[in-house]
């Protein structure tokens, strides 16, 4: 990037980061950081004042011993304006300093005349070249120190994206975040991003306002004709820009100027090789953004498109895993139907026959005795089988919901289990399910392994999750690892979206804690 590429940079789109900033005679190097005309009227004051000290020293020295006061004029021009300015300056002050040394006359008639022109004109030409080229490297070592700035910026950017994604953070926790890091990395007022309904239409899905100004609504859907950044990415599947939105038409170019905004940079958001929107950055300032911000921005939209891979990529995992967990319940339900409706009632209908065969017979026939001893134990195989399917999907929750359930459970455990639901509205059935299974196992384990003396059960709605606790007063060192049933309930409540957190101190109980979305995702 050429040193007026840099100076055509708005005040404050693209300074000092990290802490870096010049110093000593690195503002005069970095420039041109003054406009051209007061390169012009420094240089000429610059003559002026040094014409009148040459002027006044000539009264006791000979004219020739101060070409070096014409000299610093020159170093001046040279380092805080162009190398052609200083080029200029040098041949001014090589005239002015004739003029003053021949007494007026600008052509030197005798070689002793001409000396001190050709030291002088040499050096200070040299010297602005010098200078000018201290002053391109110093413009290359910014440049070097920006572009290392910015890579450590993507890099963190990158980092605490996929910290979100890796823990599981919503997806627009993920996309507001992925708005936020566009806006600051890229030192722009306002950064949005776009999803690609179809064709024609766009949705807002997340963004970064710049402080004290409107916000741009979120979730709102425009239509993606006319001149916009979003419908220039959507037809082309290119970086675009608008230095202007002043004459842009279309519903989007209407909404940006409402918010003040005057430009935009806009770049493509690929993922898995589909164009599925795009990241803009957006400045109220006057004037045109940086002229390499499409590649800036293109370069964070690949971070962006991997934040929104993996984060779909996750939500299908999760999706694939909740139908799998749906259909093993879909499938204990239907055995536990089958088991109801064929087996057992074949055995009860037997245990029924047997008695009518026993009530037919002398009660001291010893055939009869066999007969009352088959019956009961076809009464037993049924109660067996009954527990069985109990255990394998209890009818009661499909037919009470989740508190009569739990009930039953504490009812059937071997220590005291109090039990508190209090949810209004009857959850969806993968919720309730997954929330009965907690509850079971939890009280398997307590039986098991918590040599406890009681257990709260307390189920209720946690903003949009449906809160599952289990506390025991046992010996605690509860541990999801090794094998134990915990790996299944955490899995099964992973699956379902939730999460599951156990406290489990030695020698304090065991608090189990399930957070199960309410609504699917």
């Amino acid at each position: 990037m050429t040193p007026e590429g840099l100076a055509a940079r708005p005040h404050g789109a693209d300074g000092p980061r990290n802490g870096w900033a010049p110093s000593g005679l690195t503002p005069f190097l970095l420039g041109p950081t003054a406009p051209l005309w007061l390169g012009f009227a420094v240089g000429a004051g610059l003559i002026v004042a040094e014409a009148a000290l040459v002027g006044l020293l000539g009264r006791a020295l000979p004219h020739q011993m101060f070409g070096v006061v014409f000299f610093l004029g020159v170093l001046v021009i040279s380092a805080g304006w162009p190398m052609w300015m200083g080029v200029v300056m040098t041949f001014v002050s090589t005239v002015v300093y004739l003029r003053m040394h021949l007494g007026g006359m600008v052509i030197p008639h005798t070689l002793q005349d001409l000396i001190p022109i050709v030291v002088y004109l040499p050096v200070a030409l040299l010297a602005n070249l010098l200078v000018g080229q201290a002053r391109l490297r110093a413009v290359e070592a910014r440049e070097a120190a920006e572009k290392v700035s910015e890579l450590a910026e993507r890099q963190a950017a990158l980092r605490r994206v996929a910290t979100l994604v890796a823990r599981g953070a919503p997806p627009d926790e993920v996309l507001t975040a992925v708005a936020d890091e566009v806006a600051n990395a890229l030192h722009m007022g306002n950064a949005a991003l776009f999803r690609y309904v179809d064709d024609e239409y766009g949705e807002i899905v997340a963004v970064h306002d710049e402080a004290g100004r409107p916000r741009m609504p979120v979730g709102v859907r425009l239509r993606l004709t006319g001149d916009s950044v979003a419908a220039m990415v959507l037809r082309t599947g290119r970086a675009a820009r608008l230095d202007s939105h002043e004459d842009a038409t279309g519903a989007a170019a209407a909404v940006i100027r409402d918010l003040g905004l005057r430009s935009g940079v806009g770049a493509p958001i690929i993922v898995e090789g589909r164009l599925w929107g795009a990241a803009i950055a957006g400045s109220s300032r006057p004037g045109s953004p940086p002229p390499d911000m499409e590649s800036r921005l293109a370069d964070f939209a690949e971070l962006v498109a991997t934040a929104i891979a993996n984060t779909e990529s996750r939500r299908e995992l999760m999706a694939s895993r909740a139908r799998i967990v749906t259909a093993g319940d879909e499938a204990m339900r239907r055995i536990e139907r089958d088991l109801h409706d064929g087996a057992q009632q074949r055995l009860v209908a037997l245990a029924l026959t047997s008695r009518s065969l026993q009530a037919a017979l002398q009660p001291d026939d010893a055939l009869a005795h066999e007969i009352a001893e088959l019956g009961d134990g076809l009464v037993a195989a049924s109660e067996e089988l009954r527990q069985i399917t109990h255990g394998i999907h209890p009818a009661v929750l499909t037919n009470g919901g989740l508190r009569p359930a739990l009930r039953a459970l504490g009812r059937r455990a071997t220590l005291p289990v109090e039990v508190s639901v209090d949810v209004a509205n009857r959850p969806r059935e993968s919720v309730e399910v997954g929330a009965y299974y907690v509850v079971a196992e939890a009280l398997t384990n307590v039986t098991k392994h918590a040599d406890a003396s009681h257990v709260n059960v307390t189920v209720d709605v946690d903003g949009g999750a449906l809160r599952v606790v289990v506390a025991d007063d046992g010996v605690g060192g509860a541990d999801t690892r090794g094998g134990s049933g915990l790996v299944g309930l955490k899995d099964r409540v992973e699956a379902l979206g939730g999460r599951l957190q156990i406290a489990s101190p030695m020698g304090r109980g065991t608090t189990l804690t399930a957070y199960i979305p309410l609504a699917a995702d």
